[in-house]
């Protein structure tokens, strides 16, 4: 399975800024703008546990289904 990027989507359903989705999960606004963007492929666990709670969605939702 690929790996595919919909934090940019789910981020933007709930109208949040990069900065507010940073303010809620306590990821850097950087990381995350570097994940959506691409800059950023190998993502931590931690990271991705920590985004997925603040969008209150599943990490396979938003970083590996297609």
């Amino acid at each position: 399975m690929g790996f595919t990027n919909k934090l940019c989507e789910y981020r933007k359903k709930r109208r949040w800024t990069q900065a507010e989705l940073a303010e809620k999960s306590g990821v850097s606004r950087a990381t995350i703008a570097g994940i959506e963007s691409g800059a950023i492929k190998n993502v931590k666990t931690d990271t991705l546990l920590k985004l997925s709670s603040a969008l209150n969605a599943g990490v396979t939702k938003i970083f590996f289904l297609h």
